[in-house]
């Protein structure tokens, strides 16, 4: 309907324009001639017949020539001007006679100006042109004013919406004009907005409640898990029997395994629920060597002495990370472990080396991503998750974990933050 308005109104301004023109191309242009000042100077020339010059004409406009009766020109006020009757005739100029004492004595050609006849047409023509394009140019503007309003604004927003919505981000309406042909457009795609957020919050609840449960149940198979590992270790201090005994090993090395299986699938959960929280507070160094007591299996580790110096960390996630470190060098090297320190700048430096393989060059950088197991874990229980866990503590405690391998061993170093 509005495209009908603009077509009718752009057709009327161009025949308007189309009228205007013609009138103003076949509208009469005045070529009359200026009767009083055609007498004037014909009166000059009859009192000043004799002897016709410029001054008797002085402050007369017209442009004339002076033809006695033979045809002979007498005066003229201008060069180039038609000296004869045909071509005065010609150029429809003005022609009336000289009387001296009631006898024609000659003739006088008044000019007709025709290049400013032409002139003043032209002029005429140009303001109707000038007025018609003013007005397009007007009504184009506005017109263009209004579809940046009506049409190309809503898309833009349309266009910023979509980003947004691409980007995940659905807490940004889009806001309905009911005054705008997209309004009801805008409307659905609101309400898609809307749909998708809840969609979205569904899903994250969903899936949140699953990770809840698989670390709940986590949690609570660790206490069996530990039941059967007692139970084990008490039976056999007191078996006897070499079978038994076997057997008995056998059950605590399983116990053992689905202890460490259950631990990393616990990490793992509360990771995604981003609920590894870290409580950093400063500690002596001393705290290292409780640490490290604690995951001295069969007294395979060997500790140097450990500079005193006041360290920020988190003591209960700082044994997770010596446990996961520890736990790799007995799962793949199965050598003893020396452990060594050093202060350098802002941190206290811990080199934790074992006498093993290590591992290929290639896959050093890798070591600390999520899920990934280098190929000496081939039939190795684990998810990979080990030394990603402890790279996340130590970050949240203000430090850092490398490592590299020697030509006789693999070492993991430790970077604590000094208070």
């Amino acid at each position: 309907m509005r495209m009908k308005w603009v077509v009718l109104t752009v057709l009327f301004i161009c025949m308007a324009g189309m009228f205007l023109s013609l009138r103003a191309i076949g509208l009469k242009v005045n070529t009359n001639v200026d009767l009083a000042a055609v007498n004037e100077v014909v009166k000059i020339t009859e009192s000043h017949w004799g002897r016709l010059e410029q001054e008797n004409y002085n402050g007369n406009p017209l442009q004339f020539v002076v033809l006695d009766h033979q045809g002979v020109v007498r005066y003229q006020s201008a060069e180039g001007l038609p000296t004869t009757l045909n071509d005065a005739l010609k150029n429809r100029d003005t022609v009336t006679d000289v009387l001296i004492q009631g006898a024609p004595a000659g003739k006088i050609i008044v000019h007709y100006d025709d290049e400013a006849v032409i002139e003043q047409s032209k002029k005429r023509l140009v303001l109707v042109m000038t007025g018609i394009f003013a007005a397009l140019t007007v009504f184009c503007t506005l017109y263009l004013v209004f579809l940046n309003h009506a049409f190309f604004k809503p898309f833009r927003k349309l266009q910023s919406f979509a980003v947004h919505i691409a980007r995940g981000n659905f807490d940004v309406p889009l806001k309905m004009d009911k005054n705008n042909p997209f309004g009801a457009f805008t409307e659905s795609f609101d309400i898609m907005r809307e749909e998708l957020a809840a969609a979205r919050q569904s899903e994250y609840e969903a899936n949140r409640s699953k990770k809840e449960l698989v670390a709940s149940l986590s949690h609570d198979i660790k206490t069996p898990v530990a039941s059967i590992k007692a139970v084990s270790e008490l039976m056999l201090v007191r078996a006897s029997d070499d079978k038994v005994i076997k057997q008995l090993n056998m059950i605590y090395a399983k116990a053992e395994q689905i202890d460490l299986l259950v631990t990393d699938m616990f990490h793992a959960t509360l990771e995604e629920l981003q609920e590894l929280k870290v409580s950093v507070t400063e500690e002596l160094s001393g705290v290292l060597h409780d640490i490290i007591s604690n995951v001295n299996f069969d007294d395979q580790i060997r500790c140097e002495p450990i500079p005193p110096c006041l360290i920020v960390t988190d003591a209960a996630r700082l044994q997770q990370v010596f446990d996961n470190i520890l736990s790799n060098s007995y799962k793949y090297a199965g050598t003893p472990v020396t452990i060594t320190s050093r202060l350098s700048e802002d941190y206290l430096v811990l080199d934790i080396m074992d006498d093993g393989p290590g591992i290929g060059e290639d896959e050093l950088p890798l070591l600390f991503h999520k899920f990934y197991r280098g190929h000496n874990a081939e039939g190795q229980s684990g998810t990979g998750l080990g030394l990603f866990i402890s790279k996340y503590f130590m970050q949240k405690m203000l430090g850092d974990i490398q490592c590299h391998n020697r030509e006789n061993g693999f070492t993991v170093t430790l970077c604590i933050k000094l208070a």
